[in-house]
């Protein structure tokens, strides 16, 4: 049997048939244009989400800041100075001591003298004024010796109440009046008991605080110096009367 030779379709008709056909091309190129639009537009989106917790992240942490720094400005703030209690200002005046004094017109805070270096102050006991780098320690609270003045100063600074007393021997309170106080030094914050020989005459017993003064005379009874010390604690120690008032031993 012969075999039928297979008929070759002239070239021009091949180009009309393939020109018939439907451009499938087209279709998938515009398919292919809406899913790099769509995932341009998923890349964008991504990038503005991603900034917009940028955004939230930091303003969360400004405001944590911003609300830690008030908490620590509460807390290391100190309390405004009270005026003395009314049993305070009557053991005060039962006893004739003075009323509470503000000795310098201006006190500023943070004039350090060189560590060790001895400085004559213009009043007796001082209040404020030119000090020791280095304050008096937190014990002990009743000293039976004199201290370095320059020390007591800066410990005033830094919201301590220091009660100073005469020497029975030197013509200042009895050893019951002192006995008496050694309790408030020591049950009290920032508060100490300490031994002057050079009070002003006629003065047995000082109550200091910075640039505050409050003197007595040696006939003080014990009870009135406890509720006149007390009443003088309450009203500075551990306060903003003092340039860093909450420095001071347990303030």
């Amino acid at each position: 049997m012969a075999t039928k030779k297979k008929r070759s379709r002239p070239p021009a008709k091949r180009a009309a048939a393939t020109a018939s056909r439907p451009a499938g091309g087209g279709a998938n190129l515009e398919r292919r244009g809406r899913k790099e639009e769509a995932r341009q537009a998923r890349g964008v989106e991504r990038k503005r989400a991603r900034r917009r917790a940028a955004v939230r992240r930091a303003l969360t942490f400004a405001t944590v800041g911003v609300i830690l720094l008030l908490v620590l400005s509460f807390i290391t703030r100190a309390g405004a100075a009270k005026p003395l209690s009314a049993d305070a200002v009557a053991a005060a005046q039962a006893a004739g001591c003075s009323g509470v004094q503000t000795p310098a017109a201006s006190a500023p805070g943070g004039l350090h003298l060189s560590s060790g270096q001895d400085y004559t102050y213009p009043d007796h006991p001082a209040t404020s004024g030119y000090h020791d780098p280095v304050p008096l320690a937190g014990t002990p609270r009743v000293y039976t010796t004199p201290v370095r003045e320059t020390q007591a100063v800066h410990t005033l600074e830094h919201g301590s109440v220091i009660m100073y007393y005469r020497p029975s021997g030197d013509g200042g309170i009895g050893a019951d009046v002192v006995t008496a106080l050694g309790p408030v030094a020591t049950g009290n914050h920032a508060t100490y008991l300490i031994p002057y020989s050079d009070l002003p005459n006629g003065t047995g017993f000082a109550l200091t605080a910075w640039n505050k003064l409050l003197t007595c005379p040696a006939s003080i009874t014990p009870q009135q110096a406890v509720t006149l010390s007390q009443g003088f604690v309450n009203s500075f120690a551990c306060t903003s009367n003092a340039p860093e008032g909450k420095l001071g031993d347990g303030c």
